[in-house]
């Protein structure tokens, strides 16, 4: 019997080939040897640039001794190796060291059956607990204390289990179908080497059973000679239905086109070489298997070999394979291109091919991931490309078993090098046979690939041993109790949910009574009993079950997970599979973007357990916590951090957690295409990590609402997160470092574009229906714009948050947030400045009362621009002189309008024009204004004792900085962050950032930025950005070009940069600027720099 996707090997000589397989296995890992035999998990390892960007910091580590009833505590280096925490640890509980031997012993994570091999802050679980603050708590145990209950015996492989199934020949239903043909085709690396040929129609006949004859010759005018060893030969099956049998002039309108019943597909050679006669089953989905006799391959008379370049990119293929030894030596990466333009895989060309490949310097086994997919089926290609694969290690192998149980499908035969590969690494590594195995148990459901799957799952159970067969099985026993109890609390309705899950729940008790059992989420979590008092089920659509499990362990916490069925889990693990590739990618270039990592798998047919991360909770959540429009206010995200960390270091440190974070989080989820984001399935942390749960929508699929699509921001980017992120309403450098992480992660993405273009293309045969083919990847692709400069990816991204802050339903909650946060004062809250020049509230009793208020005089000032300020004269009680502030007339404005919110119910005296037609900056129009001003104070300070006592009046006629110090008023502030870089004759000015800058009138200014190249007397040179509106810390990120340059001429002239802010009814005013002389730059590479501003002319 055969199903589609198998290969068929005539004979019983194939099928002693896994007894074989299996036997040289065994003799490579002897089950005395303890490096690959341990019978224990060793914890993962992720590695970080030099070590880590802290792991050198000192830690303090809690260790628990069986002979001591206190921990021994200490601190060390985070570089620390094991051996010397197990000798420092030693030295507390024996006198005499030279009795001891150290390299029995072992360090035990608490809580996780899992130990510690490598130094000590390279470990998953070390980055954890410093990730969220936890103490490192391990446990001091000797080799024979050690649990060991994973090892292989000498006994192991006593009994060995025959995996497979019974084959059944089911009647084809045939009433709906008057004729069947079939199509068969050749193909090699997943392209036709002939046009497909179409058999005959034919009817059936009843013989006991109902048959298909055709009796009849395809005939493929091919040479043996010229086709490649892993050519496939495809029969598809088709039915043509009954037609209208009314006689009906319409009815030749309604003939309806065949209908495909089932696909089979076989190498044309077998492992041996050999073509053969053979019977195979072709799987038809709905009915079951169809039985195929004498199926003979004829050997015909030669013809032209066919080649197999792509039409569409025939040149660019040819242009690859002419280049082939300029590619070997310049760029070895490029080895999947060139193999993929080889005009030819036929016999002749073989011997070449692979001198080609055996030549080839190896690649790093992520690039050669990309060797297995469907398009290299040469065997050859593909081992070569499994001997690469090995030199990754064991913790970098896990990241991509997803992938490499995909590549399986497209293995010409049964016994080839992946397996191999797959089966030696689980016969070391308990975590790759633990991962391995659910990942074949989830494989073998495949309709059209289910056979192979549980032949190499036979094949892993046979070799991993008793001991872990029977945890397997253990696990795979309460997978079942806990699907049952899922299935039976969701189709449950109201209150007999609440029945259906103790009952159920009391059935996975009695399972955990006769043996403590490992979880499916990894095998170092291991649980002895359901806490069944904190057990209960989420009120979402699947009602997913929410368990509380008791550690095995005594010095372990508690283990949380869910349990869902009827969602298909496998999309999940994918999109968490990619953001932790992603991170990992981050951390080994020093970049620790502090991302939640949580544990996902399916076991089974829309079934599977999730991670419940600790202390975290949804924004719905925290939001509703603050009424039903929650959702439309700033702060409820900043007020729950500050909650859960009340001390001012702990909530920058929550802060500076959620900024790192949120970037990490934005990058992933426009990456990836993420959607259906909605605040109930984006969960905040106590400690300020942000991350995402729920990823049924991904690769850009959004949910739809009529014809509009429900995610139209490229990513989640709110304004309650922009809140925690600026540390108020107005946008800070904190912003600024938001966005340069942004795209700082997500340049080091698009530099592993073809990474996750090859991991994503290895699983669209999975069946995900979110990834069925390349129109899927299209999206992946152009998210990571791979033909851009780093500087054109760092504008485009930067357009990407300024997108997702502005987009047309942010404005919305920006609007129902407005309405939602009136007062009945219309001014800050009391945590705010009153005034917007004024950093705090003063009020009469800080004062002192005043007695008189007049304008004295008025002054011309030139920073940042040409404007007049006023000199107000005051007079206070108990003071014998007077004292002088300085107040803009912007700055008066905003007192009147002030006070008239506060007090709309009071006459109050009336403000003087502020619209001056023509030049306002002028010294006409200063002294009229003087005169009007004066006119003001004079009736202010006669108004009503609530208004001239009021706190806004004592604020604003407080001394500040500006008035104290005169020099101050002449002083520039901020700096700008420039990236300067030339090629190809153009010079490539990127202005990024600008932070702290100063507007002597108390408002935000609108930023600006102008350049020139000087000297430039006929002003040719101008160039300019955008306007950034309302901000003193603008983040622009444009790019400024100057073509036609050569490094000589550059190296004469001068940039002159000025920062203004753009107004609408009066000039344009400085803020400050710089001048850089070129010849300082070296222009071989980028510059990037902050410069500080000052007071420079500008045109």
């Amino acid at each position: 019997g055969k199903r589609f996707g198998e290969e068929c090997r005539p004979g019983r000589t194939g099928c002693s080939k896994p007894r074989g397989c299996r036997l040289l296995l065994r003799s490579r890992f002897p089950h005395g040897d303890m490096s690959t035999n341990p019978g224990f998990v060793l914890s993962p390892v992720i590695t970080q640039r030099d070590g880590g960007a802290d792991n050198s910091c000192s830690v303090k580590v809690s260790i628990e001794i069986s002979e001591s009833q206190q921990p021994v505590t200490f601190t060390c280096d985070g570089n620390s190796p094991v051996e010397l925490l197990i000798s420092q640890t030693l030295c507390w509980v024996h006198n005499d060291l030279d009795q001891v031997d150290f390299s029995s012993y072992l360090l035990k994570v608490c809580g996780q059956e899992e130990v510690l091999k490598h130094s000590l802050g390279s470990h998953e679980y070390v980055q954890n607990c410093r990730k969220w603050e936890n103490e490192i708590t391990l446990q001091l145990l000797s080799h024979s204390t050690m649990r060991r209950d994973l090892a292989r015996t000498v006994s192991h492989s006593s009994r060995l289990t025959q995996v497979g199934t019974v084959e059944t020949c089911i009647v084809l239903f045939c009433c709906s179908y008057e004729k069947y043909f079939l199509m068969c085709s050749l193909t090699h690396n997943g392209k036709n080497l002939f046009k497909p040929v179409q058999s005959k129609r034919v009817g059936t006949y009843k013989s006991f059973f109902y048959h298909i004859k055709w009796d009849e010759l395809i005939n493929f005018p091919i040479a043996v000679a010229v086709l490649p060893l892993e050519s496939i030969l495809s029969l598809t099956l088709f039915g043509v239905l009954y037609q209208n049998a009314s006689g009906s002039p319409d009815s030749n309108k309604q003939r309806k086109a065949p209908e495909l019943l089932g696909k089979v597909s076989m190498p044309l050679f077998d492992f041996r070489r050999l073509t053969a006669s053979l019977c195979v089953c072709v799987c038809v989905p709905s009915i079951g298997c169809c039985l195929m006799d004498n199926i003979f391959y004829h050997v015909s008379s030669p013809s032209v070999c066919f080649g197999s370049v792509s039409r569409l990119k025939r040149a660019d293929h040819q242009l690859l394979w002419d280049h082939r030894l300029h590619c070997r030596k310049h760029h070895p990466s490029s080895l999947p291109k060139v193999l993929a333009s080889v005009p030819s895989w036929d016999w002749a060309s073989m011997a070449h091919i692979h001198s080609l490949l055996h030549h080839w310097p190896p690649l790093p086994p992520v690039t050669a991931l990309e060797l297995l997919e469907s398009k290299f089926a040469d065997t050859e290609v593909r081992n070569v490309a499994v001997s690469w694969i090995e030199k990754s290690s064991d913790d970098e192998l896990t990241d991509y078993l997803p992938q490499l149980v995909q590549a399986l499908k497209f293995e010409c035969h049964l016994k080839n090098g992946l397996v191999m590969f797959l089966l030696s690494r689980a016969q070391g590594n308990i975590n790759i046979a633990h991962y391995l195995y659910w990942l074949l148990k989830d494989a073998v459901q495949d309709p059209a690939w289910g056979r192979r799957y549980e032949r190499v799952l036979g094949a892993l159970l046979c070799l991993c041993g008793v001991k872990l067969r029977a945890e397997l099985e253990k696990q795979t026993n309460l997978v079942t109790l806990l699907g049952a109890v899922a299935e039976r609390v969701r189709q449950a309705g109201g209150s007999t949910r609440q029945v259906a899950l103790q009952e159920g729940l009391e059935n996975v008790q009695n399972f955990f009574q006769r043996n403590s059992c490992r979880l499916p989420l990894s095998p170092s979590l291991v649980a002895k009993e359901l806490n069944i008092k904190a057990c209960s089920f989420f009120n979402s659509n699947a009602v997913p079950l929410k368990l509380a499990l008791v550690n095995a362990d005594p010095l372990g916490e508690e283990i949380n997970v869910m349990f869902k069925v009827g969602e298909d889990l496998r999309q999940d693990m994918l999109a968490l599979q990619m953001i932790r590739i992603m991170d990992r990618i981050w951390l080994q270039e020093g970049l620790d973007l502090r991302i939640v990592n949580f544990k996902c798998i399916s076991t089974g047919k829309d079934k599977g357990m999730v991670e419940l991360v600790p202390s975290s909770d949804t924004l719905r959540k925290i939001q509703v916590e603050y009424g039903v429009t929650g959702s439309f206010k700033d702060k409820p995200l900043a007020e729950w951090l500050r909650k859960y960390n009340p001390a001012e270091d702990e909530y920058e440190k929550a802060s500076e957690n959620f900024i790192y974070s949120c970037a990490g989080c934005c990058v992933a989820t426009y990456v990836l295409g993420i959607c259906d984001r909605h605040n109930d399935n984006i969960m905040l942390r106590s400690t300020g990590h942000m991350f995402h749960i729920d990823f049924g929508k991904f690769l850009g699929h959004a949910q739809m609402f009529g014809s509009f699509k429900r995610d139209r921001a490229p990513f989640v980017l709110t304004s309650d997160m922009a809140y925690v992120i600026n540390g108020g309403e107005r946008p800070t450098s904190r912003f600024q470092l938001f966005v340069d992480l942004c795209c700082q992660a997500y340049n080091l993405i698009r530099k592993h574009s073809g990474l996750f273009l090859n991991l994503l293309t290895l699983m669209t045969s999975s069946g995900l229906p979110e990834l069925a083919g390349s129109q899927d990847l299209k999206y992946v692709f152009d998210a990571l714009q791979p033909h851009n400069t780093d500087a054109e990816a760092t504008i485009f991204f930067t357009r990407l948050i300024e997108s997702s802050l502005g987009s047309v339903a942010t404005k919305f909650n920006f609007f129902i947030h407005n309405l939602a946060q009136l007062r009945f004062s219309g001014l800050p809250a009391n945590d705010e400045p009153i005034l917007s020049f004024s950093p705090k509230t003063y009020t009469l009793k800080q004062e002192g009362r005043i007695l008189h208020a007049s304008i004295f005089s008025f002054q011309k000032r030139y920073n940042p621009d040409k404007h007049y300020t006023y000199v107000v004269r005051l007079l206070r009680d108990g003071q014998n002189e007077p004292q002088f502030v300085f107040r803009t007339f912007d700055e008066f404005q905003e007192l009147h309008n002030k006070l008239s919110i506060l007090f709309p119910l009071w006459k109050l005296p009336s403000f003087c024009n502020k619209m001056v037609l023509g030049r306002t900056h002028i010294k006409e129009v200063a002294a009229k204004r003087k005169l009007e001003l004066n006119n003001y104070v004079h009736n202010l300070m006669r108004s009503s004792t609530e208004v001239t006592q009021c706190d806004l009046v004592y604020t604003f006629f407080h001394p500040i900085a500006r008035d104290e110090k005169t020099e101050a008023l002449n002083l520039t502030k901020g700096e700008v962050k420039l990236s300067v870089s030339y090629r190809n004759s153009n010079l490539f000015i990127m202005v990024m950032h600008i932070r702290d800058l100063v507007s002597e009138e108390g408002t935000d200014p609108n930023p600006y930025v102008k350049t020139y190249l000087l000297p430039d007397p006929h002003k040719t040179s101008k160039r300019k950005t955008k306007i950034s509106r309302k901000t003193r810390n603008p983040t622009f990120n444009e790019m400024l070009v100057y073509s036609g340059y050569s490094k000589e001429t550059l190296g004469l002239r001068e940039l002159q940069l000025s920062v203004l802010s753009a107004e609408s009814l009066r000039e344009n005013y400085f803020l400050g600027g710089i001048t850089l002389r070129l010849k300082d730059f070296d222009l071989s590479k980028e510059t990037v720099k902050w410069y500080k501003l000052t007071a420079v002319p500008y045109f």
